[in-house]
């Protein structure tokens, strides 16, 4: 059998490796069209803030060492510059040698990535893209000496990324982004923590804006604002590097990328495709999307190798899930955001709540905010979000696994969990995601969201505060009444019977006190995440609807 690959690193090399264990006589050739063959993509923002300090660090393998190993025939610098389906043919140019060549395959995988999306705006080729080790020797180069003023257009995963490691370097640093917040996949209020977070170490954000024009010394952008920049960095998004597949004809799904079956085989039986070319499907809508992940490159590379070797395996549909850190703060995210659901037409319920990372008399406890999105009717888990300091990580691993198991947001309460003081508290905050969404699926606890409240007032709900005092005075709802969740019984009398929402701080103590007054006969519903959530959502609108302090900086 012989096996072409065109493009390495994740995907492409997964197949190769994984191939060569199937099958040791197989002919694989891999052709890559960059200078390395296998990299560590997601390690090239700490590179150039110096934090990975050797550039061969970011190289995993070579085309000597694979060779030794797996007996592959790689070969970079090499660009795959046509595919004849009828013939089952590539073409090949080495860029070195400006040689060009033909190479047959019995079976050809496609692996070529995504390649850096370009704005039609004036002076856009003098911005600065990551993609690739080049890419990052490019930026080390032009940073490098003194500090300067930096823009980066694009508030994403990368974005944000090398936003800290150059503001850790002592640059001045900008970022410019189109929506009202950094990372849009996330709730507002999820992410507005993670985003004033950024601004705090010195990171400028402009939001609700566009670049419209890149100058020598300056990005101007849609809103008037005029942004001092020595060095442009360009984090706007990919695009599915698929002109080879359109090339040859094959199909292009409805997401943009390459289509392929659950075996990730194309329109054509002999060529497949994995990676951020191919399209993934996503396990909520059934609907093809584009996803850029590594996880997934690694995996459905993997596979293709089994499919090709004769083995009855088929892909999963993509749950998504990522993970970011930047100054201090972890923001992860996994499955449908209550904003996609919404979009989606999918029905759905949300909870929030703040716990500790660990148990809060031992020392170092850090409040996360964490979120859960799952189906009223059934209780299925459909996302959740969580950030902050510490502990983000696994307890988002936890939900993306309950949701490839299908398991409720009632089952979360009862998941058996490592603990230790240190590590994390008895009642865990995934078990404590159980015990608040069991709640609500069974109607124990009515709630309201932090952006349906002004709505509900509106209509006429009196809103009661039930923190202490001191809380109140530090920061109030406006409108809100006071009375301490431990006075309520005591001033009954003070409480309409009407409809009433009552909060806490987040969440747990307005649970109790909607306990005490529904068993009065007053009808009672819980401000859903309390103080904390209602503030960072309010936060998040005025930002959105703020005008940019940093014009003509």
């Amino acid at each position: 059998m012989k096996i072409v690959i065109v493009g390495g690193v994740a995907g492409g090399m997964s197949a190769a490796t994984r191939l060569r264990r199937l099958d040791e006589h197989a002919d694989i050739t891999v052709y890559e069209a960059g200078p390395d063959v296998s990299f560590a993509n997601c390690g090239l923002p700490y590179f150039i803030g110096g934090i990975i300090g050797k550039r061969e660090s970011l190289l995993l393998q070579t085309p000597e060492s694979l060779a030794m190993r797996f007996n592959l025939d790689v070969r970079v610098n090499s660009r795959v510059t046509s595919i004849d389906p009828d013939a089952r043919m590539v073409a090949v140019h080495n860029t070195e040698t400006n040689e060009t060549y033909t190479d047959s395959y019995d079976s050809l995988i496609l692996s070529p990535g995504a390649a850096p999306r370009k704005l039609d705006i004036p002076g856009w080729d003098r911005s600065l893209t990551l993609r690739s080790v080049p890419d990052a020797d490019r930026i080390v180069a032009a940073i490098g000496g003194a500090p300067k003023h930096i823009v980066i257009i694009g508030a994403g995963f990368i974005g944000v990324e090398v936003a800290e490691n150059l503001r850790h370097l002592g640059h001045s640093v900008s970022i410019v982004q189109s929506s009202p917040s950094v990372l849009s996949p996330f709730d507002p209020e999820m992410i507005e923590p993670f985003h004033a977070n950024l601004e705090q170490h010195g990171i400028r954000i402009v939001v609700n804006a566009t670049a419209t024009e890149i100058t020598e010394y300056a990005v101007d952008l849609s809103d008037g604002t005029r942004l001092t920049a020595d060095v442009v960095i360009s984090s706007v998004g990919v695009t599915p590097d698929h002109a080879l597949a359109v090339e040859a004809g094959l199909r292009i799904g409805a997401a943009g990328g390459i289509w392929v079956d659950n075996q990730q085989r194309t329109s054509d039986p002999n060529i497949y495709a994995v990676g951020d070319a191919a399209e993934k499907k996503s396990a909520f809508t059934g609907d093809e999307q584009m996803v850029w992940l590594a996880n997934l490159a690694n995996r459905h590379g993997r596979l293709v190798a089994d499919v090709v070797a004769g083995l009855d395996v088929t892909a999963r549909p993509s749950v998504t899930t990522g993970i970011i850190g930047a100054c201090g703060m972890a923001a992860a995210i996994t499955g449908l955001s209550e904003k996609a659901a919404r979009r989606e037409g999918i029905d759905h319920q949300v909870i929030h709540l703040h716990p500790s990372s660990h148990a809060g008399y031992y020392p170092g406890a850090k409040t996360m905010a964490l979120k859960v999105v799952f189906s009223p009717a059934t209780g299925t888990i459909l996302g959740a979000q969580a950030v902050g300091n510490d502990g983000v990580d696994k307890r988002i691993d936890v939900i993306a696994t309950a949701i490839y198991g299908g398991l409720t947001v009632s089952d979360l309460m009862n998941l058996e969990l490592a603990y230790a003081p240190q590590f994390a508290s008895a009642k865990d905050a995934i078990n404590q995601a159980g015990y608040v969404g069991d709640n609500v699926v069974d109607g124990r606890t009515p709630t309201v969201q932090w952006h349906e409240l002004d709505d509900r007032r509106a209509a006429g709900a009196v809103l009661i505060d039930v923190r202490t005092a001191d809380e109140n005075h530090s920061g109030a709802i406006p409108g809100s009444v006071l009375i301490p969740v431990d006075d309520l019984r005591h001033r009954l009398d003070e409480i309409p019977a009407k409809d009433v929402i009552v909060h806490c701080k987040v969440g747990q103590r307005g649970h109790t006190a909607t306990q005490i007054l529904r068993s009065h006969g007053i009808t009672a519903s819980n401000l859903d995440g309390g103080y904390l959530t209602w503030r960072a959502g309010t936060d998040s609108i005025e930002r959105a609807n703020s005008v940019s302090p940093f014009t003509n900086n």
